[in-house]
């Protein structure tokens, strides 16, 4: 069975992602099981530039196939924010709860109507031979006037989507890895990483 290393400390990513790829043939480890690797700078300005950059050091050190996501949330009235700076929002270091009463803070007085939004996720897989592959996807939706749910990370409990009548939070995981942004990606990406695992 092949290895593969989910660029990623967060044990909710991590168990997204192992729901995503129960039926491929791979082991899927994380950061957690290399403790040499030291946090890796995320400097880009862009998702795409900080997955790639994630992937390719993780690539590097541990001479294994890397999937690496970045994703965050872009509130269209917050002109795209938080974005690249989704997981640190409100400084470091990141802490979800500080994160979602500042994005409320920031809406305080913004109608329900304005408040659209979307997860936006790219995935970049890294060969250890140095092949690289990029997928993008996103889920749109509306930002919460409270949090609602304990399931899942980060903007979830705040991130509502209509057709559902629920936030990500509320949602099962099966739901939530079809319509999610990472699982949007990942379906992308997913016969580039069947011929890879193979």
């Amino acid at each position: 069975m092949r290895s593969l290393v989910l660029a990623t400390r967060n044990i909710g990513k991590l168990a997204e992602f192992r729901d995503l790829v129960k039926d491929y043939s791979v082991h899927v480890l994380s950061l957690e099981d290399f403790p040499g690797i030291p946090e890796i700078e995320e400097t880009g300005s862009t998702f795409t530039e900080n997955a790639l950059i994630k992937a390719r050091a993780v690539a590097k050190a541990t001479g294994l196939l890397v999937v690496a996501d970045d994703s965050g949330l872009e509130v269209d009235c917050l002109d795209g924010a938080p974005g690249v700076l989704s997981a640190r929002f409100a400084g470091e270091p990141g802490n979800d709860r500080r994160n979602n009463e500042k994005l409320l803070g920031l809406l305080g007085d913004v109608s329900q109507e304005r408040r659209t939004a979307r997860f936006r996720c790219v995935l970049a897989v890294v060969t250890p031979e140095g092949e690289e592959f990029l997928a993008e996807g996103s889920c749109e939706g509306m930002i919460a006037l409270a949090p609602c749910g304990n399931r899942g990370f980060g903007y979830d409990p705040l991130f509502f989507l209509p057709e559902f009548g629920l936030t990500m939070a509320q949602l099962e995981l099966e739901i939530k890895n079809r319509i999610s942004h990472r699982a949007q990606a990942f379906q992308a990406v997913k016969k580039v990483l069947a011929m890879l695992i193979k």
